[in-house]
């Protein structure tokens, strides 16, 4: 009868803790499968992660490549000029140049480059000041010559425009010598 009864006593514990041990083993395969989900996740980001870095160099290389594509006719346009300067043809020289000029202005104004104003009154943001000097018949904190053009890309300044700056006008001193 021990054994009888040690069965039983068992099969009570057994049904006892049956629906713990069961909870238990859910919670094991629910955790198991998040920590499968996850790691899957984790794959896919950085998979995600990697493609869109390459597909980024892609579109870096193929924008620089556009561009060059569109360079290559002002190129052939220069050659052409330098072989006319070579044979002192100095008029055709002079028209090469100024088509190589004008075709490049027009590339760049295509991709968005605009050059800076410099009309008007001198401003920080897109000018760089490298001289004042008094001018009679300019206004002081006005541009009154240019040294080098500056440019915009769209809304940002690329270089800005080296300008001097009519300064205050020098008053003539009451002292002759």
């Amino acid at each position: 009868m021990t054994e009888e009864t040690e069965n039983k006593t068992e099969l009570e514990n057994t049904e006892e803790t049956a629906p713990e041990v069961v909870e238990l083993e859910a919670l094991r395969n629910e955790n198991e499968e998040l920590i499968d989900t996850l790691q899957h996740l984790q794959a896919d980001f950085d998979n995600y992660r990697k493609r869109a870095a390459r597909d980024q160099e892609s579109l870096v290389a193929r924008a620089g490549e556009r561009i060059v594509k569109d360079l290559l006719p002002i190129l052939d346009d220069l050659e052409r000029a330098l072989e006319a300067a070579e044979q002192h043809e100095e008029a055709k020289l002079e028209d090469g140049v100024k088509l190589v000029h004008r075709q490049l202005e027009q590339l760049l104004e295509k991709e968005g480059l605009a050059p800076v104003e410099t009309d008007g009154k001198f401003d920080p943001h897109v000018h760089e000041a490298l001289l004042a000097q008094p001018v009679e018949d300019a206004e002081p904190g006005s541009v009154v010559e240019v040294l080098q053009k500056g440019y915009r890309l769209g809304d940002r300044v690329l270089r800005p425009a080296r300008v001097v700056v009519a300064g205050p006008k020098e008053e003539p001193s009451g002292d002759p010598l």
